[in-house]
């Protein structure tokens, strides 16, 4: 038990020291155990939010701060009792990242990130979630005055994984495909015109690079919505 303290503890100071003015927002016997970089989106904002990820003794975070060019910062929070699901989502034509979905009865937040520091998130999720149960005390209703409303342990998270199968034109891949081509296309189009000076040679090119890249950026827009 003190070999994991001393574990818990080294942590807890490298990401300390790695994530900017964190000990500032830390709750009293508050422990970071896990900080990695990923991609927040809960809704709350109108677009995702790269930051630092951190799993605690307590919470699950969503934290920046930057004090150039002004001083400011990220924080959003899921308190680990309240947490009731935990979902691994790898979906298809998504070879760089993973999905994790993290809910309670409120709302879902989704983190992606690469696939090694998913597993890790979700491992260490599902280690924190289990002990901060475990620990948490119960109080016997009838302990409780009767005006009370009695206090118990809270409910084990779900955790589990799901393939998710998507359409090759919908993905993130398609998407970067698309606009890298028709960027491409545009650049040789303006390459063709420069060698020969004949516009109805090189407007074709151009315009449809130009339909690529526009459909591409109203198909990633959707997605976002």
């Amino acid at each position: 038990m003190t070999q994991t303290n001393n574990t818990q503890t080294r942590t807890a100071e490298i990401i300390l020291r790695k994530v900017k003015h964190l000990r500032d927002h830390l709750l009293p016997g508050e422990i970071p155990l896990l900080a990695v970089p990923a991609i927040w989106e809960s809704g709350k904002e109108q677009h995702s939010t790269p930051c630092d990820v951190i799993v605690t003794n307590q919470r699950l975070l969503g934290y920046y701060a930057v004090d150039f060019p002004r001083k400011r910062f990220f924080l959003e929070e899921l308190t680990l009792s309240t947490i009731t699901a935990v979902t691994l989502r790898h979906k298809t034509y998504e070879p760089l990242f993973r999905e994790l979905m993290v809910s309670n009865a409120q709302r879902k937040i989704y983190i992606r990130t690469s696939r090694s520091n998913i597993e890790s998130l979700y491992a260490a999720l599902h280690s924190a979630t289990k002990q901060h149960t475990s620990a948490a005390p119960a109080t016997p209703a009838e302990t409780l005055p009767e005006q009370q409303t009695p206090v118990t342990t809270p409910t084990s998270s779900v955790f589990g994984r799901r393939d998710i199968r998507t359409t090759f034109s919908q993905s993130p891949l398609a998407i970067v495909l698309l606009f890298v081509g028709g960027l491409a296309l545009e650049i040789i189009a303006f390459g063709l015109w420069l060698a020969t000076q004949s516009t109805p040679v090189a407007l074709p090119l151009f315009v449809a690079g130009l339909v690529a890249v526009l459909t591409a950026i109203i198909v990633s827009r959707q997605r976002q919505k």
